[in-house]
């Protein structure tokens, strides 16, 4: 069962909200009532739970209970701070506690709004829109700061600003991965000191294939662009690409241990390395790439009724059948991590990649390995997410997993035993980009 039609539009535009509450009642309440606001629902019963979703879903906004077994809603909220990647999370708590110290209290420990118990669903909404509000605008205006940022110092490539005599006026972080040098002792040496050959053209414009001179003396085959600034008379943007990093990537995998011991196929640290060299390869010839994240329905019950060896006699099969999907030199089936499975289709399109998870969720069904007390189905079943993005310099891999995670979750949520795929960055926008040139035509 796949949902192809609408998850574009539910993953792309709906917020996501992450409601913590050890009360059923209250849970349902709050979950109805944010789906009827049209934004992504995610529920935990616990603080435990809550910072699980919270870190691989990373929600816009977490309405948190406070009094809970367990770990409480001040502890939740204080690990969500302190975790960089949820602390910019805005956090409202829920409580009956309606003391002026225990509001201080919420406030102090970085929540960013404070509802007293019994709620009013029309006063929770309000604060939810408000802080989402409040969330987006904050965002958006260092967002383009935050962007060139991330291009100039995250990207694999090495950057240098360049004057008209060769002179190194900046270098980017990547430069240090490619030349030995700290960017610091790269600015103002001249490009040619670094070149092998005569350096008397260091600002040609175009492409070519030069050898660098790397710190350690060793020479590397890099291909070098050199692009002027306009807007900056005089200077020029300098490309380094390691045109040898392919074939160096490789071969240190094949000196590492690239399998998973208990089913053969690829483990997590040789899909990481696969996807970003897939990544790079998508960006540089504006390609559609595919991710799959795949958990096993309520292994955990499978585990627990018939054994551990039969658990892992099951991701042995369960993993044979994503491997032979897997045709191509450009994909990549995986073990990311327990009952999780991953894997990759490069040049692959959102309708191509939803109809392989469906076949693949299909193939396991088949396999009729019975799993007695799942509520699911009798036999063993998986949950699949499918997440497809035409990547740039702007877009992140980690952002890629969450899309993919959440329409995992989706499909969890959903029923379990089904296919959720979505569009994932900029590929999204030049969908509505070409609906919106059609419908002015």
């Amino acid at each position: 069962m796949t949902n192809l039609a609408s998850a574009p539009v539910s993953a792309a535009r709906k917020p996501a909200i992450l409601i913590v509450d050890d009360a059923p009642d209250n849970l349902g309440v709050l979950r109805t009532m944010m789906l009827r606001q049209g934004y992504q629902t995610f529920v935990a019963t616990s603080g435990e739970r809550a910072l699980d979703i919270a870190l691989r879903v990373k929600p816009d906004l977490v309405l948190l209970d406070i009094v809970m077994p367990g770990m409480d809603g001040m502890e939740a909220c204080r690990r969500l701070k302190a975790h960089q990647a949820t602390a910019r999370i805005p956090v409202i708590f829920m409580s009956a506690r309606g003391d002026t110290e225990d509001i201080v209290a919420g406030f102090d420990i970085g929540a960013a709004d404070y509802i007293a118990k019994p709620l009013r669903m029309e006063e929770v909404c309000a604060r939810v829109r408000a802080q989402l509000r409040i969330h987006d605008n904050s965002a958006s205006q260092s967002v383009h700061a935050d962007r060139l940022r991330m291009i100039v110092d995250s990207m694999d490539q090495g950057l240098m600003i360049v004057e008209d005599g060769g002179r190194i006026q900046y270098a980017n972080p990547a430069c240090e991965r490619y030349l030995g040098y700290r960017p610091e002792e790269l600015v103002g040496r001249r490009l040619g000191e670094l070149m092998a050959s005569d350096a008397g053209s260091e600002t040609v414009e175009g492409t070519r294939e030069v050898s660098i001179r790397h710190r350690d003396g060793g020479l590397r085959a890099m291909d070098l662009t050199m692009t002027p600034m306009h807007a900056a008379g005089g200077l020029h943007v300098a490309l380094l690409h390691d045109i040898t990093h392919h074939k160096q990537s490789e071969d240190a995998l094949q000196r590492a241990a690239m399998l998973d011991p208990l089913t053969q196929i690829a483990n997590r640290r040789q899909f990481d390395a696969f996807l970003d060299k897939e990544w790079q390869r998508a960006i540089r010839n504006a390609t559609p790439l595919s991710l799959v994240v795949l958990d096993v329905d309520h292994f955990k019950l499978y585990n627990d009724t018939l054994g551990h060896a039969a658990g892992d006699a099951c991701l042995q099969k369960v993993a044979r059948a994503l491997q032979d999907q897997a045709a191509r030199p450009t994909d990549l089936a995986a073990r990311y991590g327990g009952e999780e499975f991953v894997l990759l289709f490069a040049e692959t399109p959102l309708e191509a990649a939803a109809g392989l998870a469906e076949t693949i969720r299909a193939a396991v069904e088949a396999l009729q390995l019975p799993n007695p007390r799942s509520p699911t189905s009798p036999w063993l079943t998986v949950s699949v997410g499918v997440a497809t993005i035409v990547p740039t310099q702007l877009d992140g891999i980690e952002q890629f997993f969450v899309c993919a995670d959440r329409a995992m979750y989706a499909a969890k949520s959903g029923g379990r035993n089904r296919v959720e795929a979505t569009l994932a960055g900029a590929a999204w926008e030049t969908i509505q980009g070409a609906m919106s040139d059609a419908a002015g035509m």
